[in-house]
């Protein structure tokens, strides 16, 4: 194979690899990459940027071992240096510039870390919605208790409206994600996490289960309707004619394992019940702690 063929060949592979990938992602959502949140965008952004970082080190690595494959290949005759075994300026470049890059994305990582807190609250001249989400099996909970509502597997919040989630399992240990809007947080039994997010934009966006869970681990979905303030307000005034209140009783029937599990609305959910569905898992001491101090 001749140096003009090996080169067209190298070029041609090059180029089918990113029309491919061109093709894809014109094609295909990449959810973290269409970030329609203040929050997404921020850790787009740090993703790309410790990616960027990261190919400084990854495409001088791919060129120098196709160079010496192909510099160092069987019947070419190249200088010849049995004695050579080391090089101040190699060693320099290869130990240094990794060194410097670790230490960039250290630092950015650090200040990323803390900028995103989840539970840091957003800046914003809207109040805050607070809804309460409790991980099921296989299916989400959502309780807006100051609009006396609740849904499964369906999330309605409006536009340029920060919103507190205040999270939960009562069920194996989840993760609770809205890939458009910001990163996933944990759901656990008998722990109250918090992940704050607001949508910039109106439109429907996926939200899933981001941890395995079991048999219906595939059906737990749910989509995010991100409206506008008339069409939230509309939303709750219609979920609160639902025929059915989120009593104690109903919450022990849906807390039923379910796969696949339809859209349900709720009307007037207990207000304790969020509460309680944490305190079941404390021991008897803590739980009593918890209520005294409540009260």
């Amino acid at each position: 194979m001749n140096k003009k063929y090996s080169i067209s060949l190298i070029i041609v592979i090059a180029a089918t690899v990113a029309s491919l990938a061109t093709i894809y992602f014109r094609h295909h959502t990449v959810a973290v990459l269409q970030p329609r949140g203040p929050i997404a965008l921020q850790e787009r952004n740090l993703m790309l940027t410790a990616f960027g970082l990261m190919l400084i080190v990854v495409i001088p690595v791919f060129v120098i071992t196709f160079f010496i494959v192909y510099k160092y290949r069987e019947g070419h005759h190249g200088k010849y240096k049995p004695d050579f075994d080391h090089s101040n300026l190699l060693e320099s470049i290869w130990w240094l510039i990794p060194t410097i890059l670790i230490v960039v994305l250290s630092v950015i990582t650090w200040h990323g870390t803390y900028k995103l807190n989840p539970y840091n609250k957003i800046a914003s001249k809207q109040p805050n919605l607070n809804i309460e989400v409790v991980a099921l099996d296989w299916k989400w909970l959502f309780i807006y208790p100051n609009q006396n509502v609740a849904s499964v597997n369906s999330l309605v919040i409006p536009v340029n409206t920060p919103v507190t989630f205040y999270i939960t399992a009562d069920a194996p240990m989840n993760s609770f994600w809205i890939p458009q809007l910001g990163g996933q947080i944990y759901a656990m039994p008998g722990m109250d996490t918090q992940l704050n997010l607001m949508a910039t934009s109106p439109g429907n966006y996926y939200g899933s289960s981001a941890n395995i869970s079991g048999t219906g681990f595939a059906g737990m979905h749910f989509d995010t309707h991100a409206v506008d303030t008339t069409s939230f307000n509309s939303w709750v005034s219609s979920a609160n004619k639902a025929k059915v209140s989120l009593t104690s009783d109903e919450y022990n029937k849906l807390d039923q394992p379910s796969i696949n599990n339809a859209v349900s609305y709720y009307s007037k959910p207990d207000p304790n019940l969020y509460t309680s569905i944490i305190n079941k898992y404390m021991a008897p001491g803590a739980q009593a702690n918890m209520m005294m101090e409540m009260d």
